[in-house]
């Protein structure tokens, strides 16, 4: 401990000293453990919506917020893609001033609410936090204290409104309204521009909404986010299909000035193995589309889902954790993760898999479909699989699945959810023949500006990404609407 002390006295600026020379206080936060946070039981949570992780109370959030030592160099907030100013929101807490730390958090942050839920800070600004830089113990834990101060704001009633620049009267466009759009959304407005955000779908929020089941991110959580977005004269336009309803020429005759491509990477992989057209296969994207968006969940919907006792899930993802989960929720008596790496390669963060594995989810790793097969109805009913070993490591660092000959075996399965990737949506890169796009299908964009090949069109999320995190595209958001904020003032 008094090594740690002397550390922290040459760190730390000079203001601090006479603080760390009693040194009481800093071995007192130092010797504070974390606080888990506390869940819904999975025996409960299994059989409903209902969110697995129930948040923090006053008293925990302020024990948790005490934990925070205020370093001098808050490497947590490089940590972050949409640059939270971590420590100050976080001393606010502590001091009992939760409003004021959701006020913070809103400077920087449109979505507090949903990246408190799904942003991955364990490799982000926990990841960075100097607990786990320095001292090799727990980070403390700040994306449960961003949700902690942003339901804190919502319950109270007392939803603050960013501040608003003088109105500009220039009109920008975003195309989609997921995470990247919402986040350049509100930077827009509050630079004072005339923000439109074109939505093709009936519900807006993109993959917060058509992606993210229940369980994790409630939509009403969503949708307090997106009215006070409203509030700041953001305006939302459902079942607009750019490039279709109407092209981007067509929206710039009618006073658009520079653009927000941020359409994602909604189209489905396959594995293009036999059998993969039998009813009762599905991608990721539809199925959770249906139940999320659509309440395919309920029968007496039109836009019903075929809920199976033996559910597959091909993948190892965040998106296949919530897919394979959701089937469970939908009454599968055995639902499985068929993943061709180990657990220890998969790409879900390690609190889904905890969940998942808590909820009864058996997991098949170091497995690999095949082949499907179907009945006389045309439904799949049997897989079959091939077991694997892992080789060496391939250009993403994890090893390499490699077949074991002769370890083929078939099990039974009636529904199948395939949940190994996206491809970007191609219809605006189709609609500007002049867009430069990668072989992947993703727009070019400079690396720190977000601008694409037409100066007047930015891009950001899995548009550009081909798939990343809500708080990844966030980010882009941000960066695009500070690069197309300068290119229209230098217009």
């Amino acid at each position: 401990m008094e090594r740690i002390l002397e550390y922290l006295k040459k760190e730390r600026a000079q203001e601090w000293r006479a603080e760390l020379r009693s040194s009481l206080k800093t071995k007192e936060r130092i010797g504070m453990e974390r606080l888990a946070m506390p869940e819904e039981s999975p025996a409960k949570r299994s059989t409903d919506y209902s969110e697995v992780n129930k948040g923090l109370t006053e008293k925990m959030a302020i024990h948790e917020a005490r934990r925070c030592i205020d370093c001098p160099d808050p490497t947590c907030i490089t940590g972050c893609p949409v640059g939270i100013n971590i420590p100050k929101f976080i001393k606010k807490i502590e001091a009992g001033k939760f409003l004021d730390a959701a006020v913070v958090l809103k400077e920087t942050n449109a979505l507090p609410a949903v990246c408190g839920r799904v942003c991955p800070q364990e490799i982000q600004c926990e990841q960075s936090c100097f607990y786990t830089q320095k001292l090799g113990k727990t980070p403390v834990a700040i994306g449960n204290l961003e949700r902690f101060a942003a339901d804190f704001e919502r319950d109270s009633g007392k939803v603050s409104i960013p501040e608003i620049a003088e109105k500009n009267g220039i009109k920008v466009a975003s195309v989609g309204s997921g995470p990247a759009a919402l986040a350049w959304a509100g930077d827009m407005a509050k630079m004072g521009y005339d923000v439109t955000v074109f939505e093709a779908l009936h519900e807006i929020g993109g993959v917060l909404k058509y992606g993210i089941p229940e369980f994790r991110l409630r939509n009403e959580i969503v949708d307090v986010e997106i009215e006070i977005l409203k509030k700041m004269g953001v305006k939302f336009i459902c079942n607009f299909i750019v490039g279709k309803t109407a092209t981007i020429e067509d929206l710039e005759k009618d006073g658009f000035a520079a653009f927000l491509v941020a359409s994602g990477a909604g189209l489905p992989n396959f594995m293009n193995i036999p059998g993969e057209n039998y009813i009762g296969i599905y991608s990721s994207n539809e199925y959770l589309t249906r139940v999320n968006l659509m309440n395919a969940a309920d029968p007496d919907y039109d836009t019903p889902v075929l809920s199976g006792n033996r559910v597959a899930v091909i993948g190892g993802g965040n998106t296949a954790m919530d897919s394979v989960r959701t089937a469970k929720r939908l009454g599968a008596e055995h639902a499985m993760i068929i993943y061709r790496r180990s657990i220890e390669e998969m790409p879900a963060r390690d609190e889904e898999i905890k969940h998942a594995q808590e909820e009864g989810i058996e997991f098949l790793n170091l497995n690999s479909p095949l082949e499907y097969f179907g009945d006389e109805n045309g439904r799949v009913c049997r897989m079959k699989l091939q077991k694997m070993k892992l080789g060496e490591p391939d250009d993403s660092g994890r090893r390499r699945p490699v077949p074991i000959k002769g370890s083929e075996y078939e099990i039974d399965v009636d529904t199948v959810v395939v949940s190994v990737g996206v491809s970007p949506n191609p219809l605006i890169p189709q609609s500007l023949p002049e867009l430069e796009v990668s072989s992947w299908g993703t727009i070019k964009v400079g690396k720190d500006n977000m601008q694409s090949s037409i100066p007047n069109i930015f891009a950001g999320g899995d548009i550009v990404r081909g798939g990343a995190t809500v708080i990844l595209a966030m980010g882009d958001g941000r960066a695009a609407a500070a690069s197309m904020d300068s290119y229209l003032r230098k217009k």
